[in-house]
């Protein structure tokens, strides 16, 4: 079993994969279909106004505090090689670096700057909001599973 300092930081790192899973679970259960029932016009500035406020101090801690922590699990791995855990711990980060961070910044912001460039009144976003959507949800599926997938790796490698 892990132990000490490492233990720590792998119970940290459950925790924060696992909020970030919970934030983006629900983006995708229930905040994106309500977006999407709304006048292209309103989720657009619905959207955007959501998209200015995830950059606040209080979730980026958490989201780039996790890739941290998975990032320094993923070292302190590969140094010490531990008799328990190393599977499920280098599962555990490489599922949230690539599949959440990685997929954040290949998939949904490049998204949410064409959206934020966009008049929300205009014909053109009105059909871009429909595509949106449908897309960016896609990719924050991925996210959120990658997200979860990470937790219970880090969960695993515990026990």
């Amino acid at each position: 079993m892990i132990d000490g300092p490492y233990f720590a930081l792998t119970v940290l790192g459950a925790l924060g994969t696992g909020l970030v899973a919970g934030v983006f679970c629900a983006f995708s259960t229930f905040v994106m279909k309500g977006l999407g029932a709304l006048p292209p016009a309103q989720g657009v500035a619905a959207m955007n106004a959501i998209n200015r406020s995830a950059t606040t101090p209080a979730f980026m801690t958490l989201f780039v505090g996790a890739a941290v922590v998975c990032t320094v699990l993923a070292v302190v791995t590969f140094v010490l090689w531990p008799d328990n855990g190393t599977v499920p711990l280098l599962v555990g980060s490489g599922l949230y670096l690539i599949g959440t961070f990685g997929v954040t910044a290949a998939a949904n912001v490049p998204r949410n700057d064409t959206l934020l460039r966009m008049d929300p009144g205009s014909p053109e976003t009105a059909v871009y909001w429909r595509a949106y959507v449908g897309e960016w949800t896609m990719w924050n599926h991925v996210r959120t599973v990658a997200a979860a997938g990470a937790a219970l790796s880090y969960v695993l490698a515990l026990t």
